[in-house]
């Protein structure tokens, strides 16, 4: 990478770091990004609201391939001292979103100034955090005849500046569910004119690891319970209200699909017995990240040619992320670069994207561009 590319990028990841925006409301963010690539390429940029691409076109019949970098930050503060910490207090780039982008810019501007044989498109993405991100932007796909897409995220634990890669499954599919159950209240001195949740709330809970039973799931299956919230701090009143939070995994999308159906199939036959409405609601989706093995091997032989240690990874991360979405539609492979084993991690507090990853990066997606 030339190193007055690599300048611009780093002071890109650093005005970006200062200013961090949530989930679809990465308004400047996404302006700055934009206004970048206007000053220091030529390339052709698309606006689309939230969200935004540029293309290097190269005029073959060479298939179309694409990278993706997500832009939006965390309701964080900024616990460390940063000659370019976050200036907005409650939000923080405490995930590397910002060493992303700032990584797929600093790669248009090698693509622009040095070119290609291909057609090359710059996808840049909001709200990966609350997995609705790549859902807004997912028509760009077929849109583009995209033939293959890629994508990398920073990780802590690997050796710095290796590359980590699986076939198949890399992230769980997952998502947040909330049961709500609502009775009838009355005099606590009279729970039975009450039509109180807790009991019905008490068998879910109890029913919960025969679901997520191994034996009965080929692959992770887990159902966490982030919430319980039923009645009122009102001790003369008998609950009538209820709300079980969970967040719900899974390594392969069928069997989160069939554990969100016996969960909610179970919570209709308890609200039945006790008398009781039920609803459900559902946030921060996600689906499974799925490698395709044609393009993990291309993932793998860039990395061996540039010399560039690779982790083989026995199993998929627990986390999820949104890039799943794409690779439904297209070929596509989502890598990690290694912060070093004893980098501090994503959404801690001490964690900063490592400026260095931002060539790694971008040298991996120029000879990605080559097979």
């Amino acid at each position: 990478m030339k190193n007055e590319n690599y300048e611009l990028a780093k002071r890109l990841r650093h005005e970006l770091h200062q200013h961090p925006e949530l989930s679809n409301e990465e308004v400047w963010t996404k302006k700055h990004l934009m206004d970048f690539l206007e000053a220091n390429t030529k390339l052709e940029i698309i606006d689309n609201g939230s969200w935004f691409y540029c293309i290097y076109r190269a005029g073959t019949d060479k298939p179309n391939i694409a990278f993706r970098a997500d832009f939006d930050a965390l309701p964080m503060d900024e616990y460390i001292e940063l000659p370019w910490g976050s200036q907005i207090p409650g939000k923080a780039h405490k995930c590397g979103h910002d060493g992303h982008s700032a990584t797929l810019a600093g790669f248009a501007l090698e693509i622009d100034q040095m070119g290609a044989d291909r057609d090359i498109f710059f996808l840049f993405q909001p709200a990966e955090e609350t997995g609705d991100g790549a859902i807004q932007c997912v028509d760009f796909i077929k849109e583009h005849n995209i033939d293959e897409i890629y994508a990398y995220h920073n990780m802590s634990g690997f050796p710095y500046k290796s590359v980590g890669i699986i076939d198949g499954t890399t992230m769980c599919a997952s998502k947040g569910m909330t049961i709500h159950l609502e009775g009838a209240p009355t005099h606590a001195s009279q729970p039975e004119k009450g039509v109180n949740p807790s009991f019905a709330i008490g068998k879910i809970l109890g029913a919960i690891p025969e679901f997520t039973s191994p034996e009965k799931n080929k692959g992770l299956i887990l159902c966490t319970v982030v919430q319980i919230d039923v009645g009122e701090k009102a001790f003369g009143i008998a609950a009538s209200k209820g709300d079980l939070r969970m967040t719900i995994r899974a390594l392969y999308e069928e069997e989160l699909d069939r554990l969100q159906e016996n969960l909610e199939n179970f919570a209709k036959a308890q609200a039945e017995e006790f008398g009781l409405k039920v609803s459900f609601q559902y946030n921060d989706e996600f689906p499974e990240t799925f490698n395709h093995k044609e393009s993990a091997d291309k993932v793998r032989f860039v990395t061996k040619a540039k010399g560039i240690e690779l982790v083989e990874m026995k199993e998929a991360f627990r986390g999820s992320e949104d890039f799943g979405h794409y690779t439904k539609l297209t070929k596509g492979a989502f890598f990690f670069i290694g912060n070093g084993e004893d980098h501090p991690h994503v959404h801690t507090n001490e964690f900063d994207f490592r400026d260095e990853l931002i060539e790694s990066g971008v040298e991996l997606f120029k000879e990605l561009v080559k097979l």
